[in-house]
């Protein structure tokens, strides 16, 4: 399923096939309105993430208004990590762009979590947890530093991207 470029969207820019498949279970969630949100191939690497957004999704963005991106990324408990990229943020797509990722790596958080999930599991959750506003997951160690940038884009993205 296609997103409409003119209607408000979110595209998922994932670090790499772990980040992919979060997304994809997250998508999967039946309270996600898919043709809202779509998830791009993996870049590579969170280098690769940024360097994709400033190349491709800048102008974009620029030209689709309505559009948002999440740059998911692993900080591989870097904690300069989201400075770093939110730095390569032009300010005047700064409210549209959204930070996530696992404090290390999302394997390492499907091992964490009491009931061992599937990473496709984890991103059904995590959707979950957006659609009725709770942190039953967000709230997890490995996720709960996400508390800010998660809260912003909620109350940006609620709307059209929860049925």
């Amino acid at each position: 399923m296609s997103i409409k470029t003119y209607q408000p969207h979110l595209i998922v820019l994932p670090e790499d096939r772990a980040n992919e498949r979060i997304a994809n279970g997250f998508i999967d969630n039946l309270n996600v309105n898919e043709r809202a949100i779509q998830v791009d191939r993996p870049a590579g690497g969170w280098l690769k993430v940024v360097k994709k957004f400033t190349e491709v999704y800048v102008d974009e963005m620029r030209q689709f208004t309505r559009s948002m991106i999440v740059l998911l990324i692993d900080f591989d408990l870097k904690e300069n990590r989201f400075i770093f990229v939110q730095d390569s943020i032009p300010d005047d797509l700064r409210e549209r762009v959204f930070i996530l990722g696992v404090r290390d790596e999302p394997e390492k958080l499907s091992k964490a979590i009491k009931f061992k999930k599937s990473l496709e599991e984890i991103g059904e959750t995590l959707a979950e947890d957006c659609a009725n506003n709770t942190n039953k997951l967000w709230g997890h160690d490995l996720l709960k530093d996400n508390q800010a940038e998660l809260e912003r884009m909620r109350s940006s993205v609620k709307p059209f991207l929860f049925l």
